[in-house]
């Protein structure tokens, strides 16, 4: 093994000694001549060294490409996800905003603290006996109800939503024909987010999609707040009552601010507040929808011009006295006793409402 490490070390000892001496004679030489030696070289000898230098400086511009337009779409998604979460936002603030103008006082505003490991179906706030808010306070959005105030401190304050095993609402549809208890569904997974309104009346029959809203029974939620909608009715085994499951109008990804109801804005209730909210937002489509409506309107007005024009034009042509070929006449489209006549008959002049002898006489008179 010394021996292999002795010989290895005067080969690399003369390997350095030749190209010494090259490089000597190489700096001696005149310069024509050395550019000849190199021209040589990188043709023969170094000509794969140059090819594969070549190839790798492509790769590596390509990998730094590659990364450059990885690193460019990012921040595009990045981007995009940032604008899309600003503008959800926006639009939850403006409704919570036209929801505070309905309701013009009696509510505080709060915001959703994060959670840290808790129960999930509790959400605590930043607003507490500071600011007025007392427990069993109900706490809605801008889409219909979120829960009830449980326990309060002075800064913040924690809430039950619908979701939670203890929540309870009393509700009606919003025709007013059925009444019933909505509370949790209770279930595993993306379920357990859903509701259920039972001792629904057997003759009350609700199609999915009707809106469910607080009945005001009870002291806690006053009447008229949205709590959900109708998705189908539940096979229970009583048989003298329905049992419907109801889809939340506040979804968990939805929740933002929100508004705590004080005692005096609920005991004067809430009637028409988000269903003026409604009607605004259909009537608003429906003035965006009128422009189409005017659209197709003028253009049925243009094609009823024309077809007008058309009709006239041709009822010129064929008008009575015109000629056709070989100097012949053109017999009239109306007979002769088909001309157009008064409208008034003769005999049907408006005649006096009242007759000569009934003329008032005088009294001395018979």
């Amino acid at each position: 093994m010394a021996r292999n490490v002795r010989g290895e070390g005067r080969l690399d000892t003369g390997l350095v000694l030749v190209c010494a001496t090259l490089a000597i004679l190489a700096w001696l030489s005149p310069r024509r001549s050395r550019e000849e030696i190199a021209s040589a070289l990188r043709g023969t000898v170094l000509a794969p060294l140059v090819r594969l230098e070549a190839r790798a400086a492509g790769v590596r511009a390509a990998v730094v490409a590659r990364n450059d337009l990885l690193t460019t779409r990012g921040r595009a998604v990045a981007d995009t996800l940032s604008l899309r979460a600003i503008s959800d936002e926006n639009a939850t603030l403006r409704k919570l905003l036209g929801l505070s103008a309905r309701l013009q006082e009696g509510f505080v505003p709060a915001e959703v603290l994060p959670s840290h490991g808790g129960d999930e179906f509790t959400i605590s706030l930043t607003a507490g006996s500071q600011v007025g808010v007392q427990p069993f306070l109900p706490v809605v959005t801008a889409d219909g109800l979120v829960g009830m105030v449980e326990t309060v401190d002075r800064t913040t304050s924690t809430v039950i939503m619908w979701a939670h095993p203890d929540f309870r609402v009393s509700a009606m549809s919003i025709d007013q024909d059925a009444f019933g208890i909505v509370q949790p569904y209770l279930a595993t997974g993306a379920e357990r987010w859903l509701l259920e309104m039972r001792g629904v009346p057997f003759r009350a029959k609700l199609d999915s999609g009707t809106l469910i809203v607080s009945s005001g029974l009870g002291s806690t939620y006053p009447r008229g707040i949205p709590v959900g909608t109708v998705i189908g009715e539940l096979n229970t085994p009583e048989k003298w009552a329905r049992t419907y499951l109801v889809k939340p109008a506040v979804l968990p990804e939805n929740l933002g601010p929100v508004l705590v109801l004080m005692p005096g804005r609920a005991q004067r209730g809430v009637n028409g507040v988000w269903t003026s909210g409604a009607a605004a937002d259909s009537a608003a489509r429906a003035a965006a929808a009128a422009g189409d409506s005017v659209g197709r309107s003028v253009a049925l007005d243009e094609l009823a011009a024309r077809r007008a024009a058309l009709d006239s034009l041709r009822s010129d042509s064929l008008a009575p006295g015109d000629t056709i070929g070989n100097g012949m006449r053109r017999r009239p489209l109306l007979r002769p006793d088909s001309s157009r006549r008064d409208s008034v008959r003769r005999d049907s002049v408006r005649r006096d409402s009242v007759r000569r002898d009934s003329v008032p006489r005088p009294a001395g008179r018979r």
